[in-house]
């Protein structure tokens, strides 16, 4: 079966597909559609398309979905409605093709994702242009249904039949992950690379996983509660070497690799054995770090060419950690900031507002101590509860859930709770004046500057960001005024 794997069109520049909140962002920021991708790679006869990434309308969509018999489509809590909408779209245009011509079959649309796996039944019951969900960790699952297995044969699959929903029995975890192909080969293939950017990576970048799921207990965290689960599991240190000379070698052009697993740093030891393996190909590369490494490892990291740790520190009050179940208290993450810092390590730091416990004084804690950490780059997002998670149940018992949608009519996030002690209101606006409290410090604005002069990729970088942040700012600015 041709098989289309679709982030679907919504707003411009709005990451779902491969980002754990989905949002508008307000810098030049987007994620590869790194899920789709490596589905894609398994599936003969495949595309992916990344429509906010390549700016194609509905309108484009449709001519281009004649030649597919089976449509793919990420989809995410706040871009549901937006997806289905889509969905539907191409049902209706597809059957009116099929029924001009005999010789014409309606196409097939499956749904993927952490929304649609947590919501199953809700989810189909939605609209009738949703032919399946196939659920959690979708590689193998969309694979046997291009392949024409029958569908009650397929783990991992939800769909409709005589009037019925089917839920088949899950799918287990793959635990071999050296059975993917490349996602890197999809990306060559089928997107833009340069249509990608992070705020922290140097341009352009490649986003890859060396590993999946996360045996940590964030209570808000998405990916392990929803959808790869809490079982960790690694790539061989080998074939993700493979990988990397293979980009070297066909993607010269890309500055930095970005190993997007949702904690890279778990398995020290693995850890070690890459560090020792990539230190002679000269690869720039970055991770998501947990704060418990010590300065041994993570001089070995620099010293192998890793630039930056994207690092959740989350809030600067140690009783909201507690709640949260981060595993990590403020004197550690202090520590090891200060050694990261030594090793020649930069640090994106990432920050909520509005989990458990927040309160007003709480929030200019968090502000405080990110002004101590003092990270080259930060990002601060609302508290979201999405379904499936503990914090969406805590928050579901307390009735601190707010009917309102997660993005605004620009796509950008917006508060889903309200506490007694805190406002939606409040957070929402705790959030923006953080960003530009930071940022717009005299030592951090010194700091930026000689990153900047130290090398012109650093330049470009930031030269990038902050000239669209400029730009979001000058929109705000004209909607309030």
């Amino acid at each position: 079966m041709k098989t289309l794997f679709l982030n679907p069109p919504s707003f411009s520049r709005f990451d779902s597909a491969g980002a754990r909140f989905a949002a508008t962002r307000k810098t030049a920021s987007l994620w590869y559609p790194a899920w789709l991708g490596y589905a894609a790679a398994l599936v003969p006869q495949s595309k992916l398309l990344d429509s906010p990434a390549s700016n194609t309308d509905l309108k484009q969509l449709l001519k281009m979905i004649r030649k597919y018999d089976l449509l793919v489509v990420y989809t995410s809590t706040p871009s549901f409605n937006n997806d289905l909408r889509i969905a539907e779209a191409i049902k209706k245009k597809k059957s009116r093709r099929a029924g001009s011509s005999s010789g014409r079959k309606k196409i097939k649309i499956i749904f993927v994702g952490p929304h649609v796996s947590i919501l199953t039944e809700e989810s189909l019951q939605a609209s009738q242009a949703i032919d399946a969900i196939a659920r959690k960790e979708f590689d193998q699952t969309v694979l046997e249904i291009s392949q024409k297995k029958p569908w009650a044969k397929i783990k991992g699959l939800s769909y409709k039949r005589g009037g019925k929903i089917i839920h088949n029995p899950d799918r287990q975890p793959l635990m071999n992950l050296d059975q993917l192909p490349f996602v890197s080969q999809v990306y060559q293939r089928d997107l833009i690379i340069n249509n990608y950017h992070l705020p922290f990576c140097l341009h352009p970048y490649l986003a890859l996983y060396a590993g999946r799921g996360c045996p940590n207990q964030c209570t808000f965290c998405l990916w392990p509660q929803t959808f790869t689960g809490r079982i960790y599991r690694k790539r061989t240190v080998a074939n993700v070497i493979k990988e990397v000379k293979w980009m070297q070698k066909n993607l010269p052009q890309i500055k930095e690799i970005f190993f997007d697993d949702d904690t890279f740093t778990i398995n020290k030891n693995w850890v070690q054995k890459f560090c020792q393996a990539v230190k002679p190909l000269n690869l720039t590369w970055s991770v998501n770090a947990r704060a418990d490494l010590n300065y041994n490892l993570l001089k070995k990291m620099k010293s192998a060419g890793c630039r930056v740790l994207v690092v959740g520190y989350e809030s600067g009050n140690e009783k909201i950690l507690k709640n949260i179940k981060k595993g990590v208290g403020l004197k550690q993450m202090r520590k090891f900031t200060q050694e990261a810092k030594k090793a020649g390590l930069m640090i994106h730091g990432t920050f909520v507002l509005g989990l458990p416990g927040e309160t007003k004084k709480t929030m200019e804690k968090t502000f405080q101590f990110a002004c101590e950490l003092d990270c080259e780059t930060i990002q601060i997002s609302i508290a979201t509860p999405f379904p499936g998670t503990a914090f969406y149940s805590w928050c579901q018992q307390k009735d601190y859930l707010q009917k309102k949608p997660l993005i605004n009519q620009g796509g950008y996030q917006t508060p889903a709770i309200a506490y007694p002690q805190l406002s939606a209101q409040a957070i929402q606006k705790a959030v923006e004046k953080f960003h530009l409290r930071y940022y717009f410090r005299a030592s951090y604005i010194l700091k930026t500057l000689k990153i900047a002069l130290s090398s012109p990729l650093e330049a470009k970088r930031i030269l990038i960001s902050s000239w669209e942040y400029g730009k979001y700012l000058l929109n705000s600015a004209k909607q309030n005024f």
